[in-house]
């Protein structure tokens, strides 16, 4: 199994999409109001400004193949 070993950036980067991405699966997972009634998921703007910045600090703004390719070695889906 491939290791990726990250920068303090990088690391902080990936934490922080991961934050993001639990953050975006909880708001999709939130039970809907009353039939008919459908509102979009929430994401607080702040975590989504965390993740940008942390993408900036960096230097992976615009090079999302090397982030995916980082968070992939860092985090590798579990296996069968």
């Amino acid at each position: 199994m491939p290791t990726a070993v990250l920068t303090d950036r990088e690391r902080t980067a990936v934490q922080a999409y991961l934050r993001l991405l639990r953050t975006v699966r909880a708001a999709f997972d939130l039970e809907p109001g009353p039939p008919g009634t459908h509102r979009p998921p929430v994401v607080p703007p702040s975590v989504l400004a965390e993740a940008e910045e942390a993408l900036e600090q960096a230097g992976l703004t615009g090079n999302e193949e090397t982030f995916f390719r980082l968070l992939q070695n860092w985090c590798p889906k579990p296996g069968p």
